[in-house]
């Protein structure tokens, strides 16, 4: 015989409580308050003279962000997964509300932080909470690039052309325009094309904790962008890089502002590498293989691709989940017992 309750839902709080909610983890550690603050400081909440149905508050819009790219929804299932799952009403704030933001409201959220030009202040907002817990930057800075697939886009020879000269076919309707990604681009890499976009990171070699990101297409080489995401708040003047890096103007331009370049030497043709320069590569593959544990989280947040259009969407959609990727990894830290240095 099943036994009934009239607290079922209180008891199965509990117990999930007592098997560890990782979502409940991140509501205690994490000040959604300031986060939503930041937000509608960088793109303030739609106006009201016109009336209509009242916004849901933007520290709940948040938290919807933070609980899709967490489980790697579409706005399709996090409105489905918001009106099923108890534990997603528990941590958004829903519990007892009958409304539930629909996939409408969230493409809409997203688009309002797209065109106010914020693509970057969730991840900025995270950052200053991990300050706020004492994960500082520290033990140096390793920096890598990942390519990040988009949906591929079909042209045919005419429409090729002419998109090439940054326009649009006049036969285009709206609909079919909103539709055509023109930022992404094709690259090569291991003699394989992939079509879309490239993120360079930067992480802190003790925490493993992305400190600077920067979201290009494809085609840009890595190189481009090393200098753009270094981070100044770094406790350690040790830069680690592999050896797509390697440019000797640079090195002595980073050497000249106090860093000390690790970056890994690369063979020319008819030049093979010397014992001491590989010794020196396999010293510098120990420390700088940390930032591919970084990408391995990205990837299982769901950031091996994005299902977005245009290259401000896909920073927005990167930057969010690097910032989740960051909230999953202080969670990470704290049950490991890893305490921020001073507090030690």
């Amino acid at each position: 015989m099943i036994k009934t309750s009239l607290f079922a839902a209180e008891e199965r709080e509990a117990k999930l409580d007592k098997l560890g909610d990782i979502l409940q983890t991140i509501g205690k550690m994490v000040d959604f308050a300031a986060l939503s603050a930041q937000v509608d400081a960088a793109s303030p909440r739609p106006s009201r003279e016109l009336g209509g149905r009242p916004p849901f508050p933007t520290e709940l819009m948040v938290r919807v962000l933070v609980l899709q790219q967490l489980q790697g929804l579409s706005d399709e299932q996090v409105e489905y997964q918001l009106l099923d799952r108890m534990s997603f009403q528990r941590f958004v704030g829903l519990r007892d509300s009958s409304q539930i933001p629909d996939r409408t409201t969230v493409w809409e959220f997203r688009e309002r932080l797209v065109e106010a030009g914020a693509e970057t202040v969730l991840f900025d907002a995270v950052d200053r909470e991990l300050n706020r817990h004492g994960y500082l930057a520290r033990s140096g800075q390793m920096v890598d690039a990942s390519l990040v697939p988009a949906p591929r886009q079909h042209f045919d020879k005419d429409e090729k052309a002419i998109v090439e000269h940054d326009a649009m076919p006049v036969e285009w309707t709206p609909a079919k325009r909103r539709q055509k990604d023109l930022d992404a681009t094709w690259t090569k890499k291991h003699g394989k094309s992939y079509y879309g976009y490239k993120v360079t990171v930067n992480a802190d070699k003790r925490y493993k904790l992305v400190r600077k990101l920067k979201v290009t297409t494809a085609s840009e080489h890595d190189t481009l962008h090393l200098e753009d995401v270094l981070d100044d708040g770094n406790t350690s003047r040790d830069l680690y890089a592999d050896k797509g890096y390697v440019d000797a103007e640079r090195e002595a331009r980073l050497k000249g502002n106090g860093l000390r370049t690790h970056i890994q030497r690369k063979a020319a043709k008819g030049k093979p590498l010397s014992v001491r320069q590989r010794r020196r590569n396999t010293r510098i593959a120990r420390s700088r293989a940390r930032v591919e544990h970084v990408f391995a989280g990205l990837k299982h947040l769901g950031g091996n691709g994005v299902r977005t259009i245009g290259l401000a969407r896909a920073t927005l959609q990167l930057n969010l989940k690097a910032a989740v990727y960051n909230l999953r990894r202080l969670c990470s830290l704290q049950a490991c017992g890893i305490r921020p240095a001073f507090a030690c």
